[in-house]
């Protein structure tokens, strides 16, 4: 089987590039975040086209998820179900041939010290609360995502300058280790170890992929249950180089299953 997630910012803008990307790499499940488009408005068709189930959480022109899935699945959650927070569409969780996937948008937090900072370690508290309450460690469970957080110095460019700042900082690299506490591991450290391995790279950067101006902020973790079945990873940088891409490069990780 082979999964991959992609923050796609505007899957209506980034439709060719995805096309291409999809055609290319096959997966057989992908988790895509940064939708911006409401459920009603999604571009379906292409992508039943080619063999995928479609599954949205959307909203107008900010956030929301997807999964499309060559394999039949089944929507477990749109949303953590708790009450706060219902019209910021992030999470989607979905059963997939015996594997739990958990679609994370995970808040940008904008700038520390702000309540948006606040709120994206709210977030992350309620993400673990929700794998307690509906998760089961002993069943295979994988959680992809864009998680808006680079955890070490080689996740990151220049992490001696950006210390401290939204994206790497303490109070991140502790709400990501409670959540990653439940029994999640890093699949593609488990392949690649060192810097240079980035998805994510600022607009604002001329030549950003060039250059080596990048962060690692999307990630495939998984649990015991699953873990020594995935057999490799990479991240597809070419997207990132095509005319009007996104911003973030697709992870993709290959796993013996079933």
């Amino acid at each position: 089987m082979r999964i991959a997630t992609y923050n796609v910012n505007s899957v209506r803008m980034r439709l060719p590039i995805l096309e291409r990307w999809l055609a290319e790499a096959s997966p057989d499940l992908v988790a895509i975040q940064e939708t911006k488009v409401e459920d009603k408005d999604f571009p379906r068709e292409p992508f039943e086209a080619m063999g995928y189930r479609v599954e949205v959480h959307g909203q107008k022109a900010r956030h929301g998820v997807a999964m499309l899935s060559k394999l039949p699945i089944t929507i477990a959650a749109r949303g953590f179900g708790d009450g706060d927070q219902e019209d910021d569409r992030r999470l989607m969780v979905a059963d997939v041939e015996g594997i739990r996937f958990v679609n994370s948008y995970v808040p940008n937090g904008t700038q520390v010290g702000t309540d948006k900072f606040v709120y994206k370690l709210w977030w992350m508290k309620r993400l673990r609360k929700f794998l307690d309450e509906t998760c089961d460690k002993g069943h295979p469970l994988v959680w992809l995502g864009d998680v808006n957080v680079a955890p070490t110095a080689d996740d990151l460019h220049d992490a001696k300058r950006n210390y401290g700042k939204v994206g790497h900082h303490p109070d991140e690299f502790a709400a990501l280790a409670d959540v990653t506490g439940w029994g999640l591991t890093d699949v593609y450290r488990r392949f690649h170890e060192g810097p240079g391995h980035y998805t994510f790279w600022d607009y604002r950067l001329p030549k950003a992929v060039e250059r080596g101006l990048g962060w690692r902020i999307d990630h495939i973790y998984a649990n015991d249950a699953i873990l020594n079945r995935f057999t490799a990873a990479r991240v597809d940088v070419w997207p990132r180089l095509e005319e009007k891409p996104s911003d973030h490069a697709p992870v993709v990780a290959d796993l013996d299953w079933p």
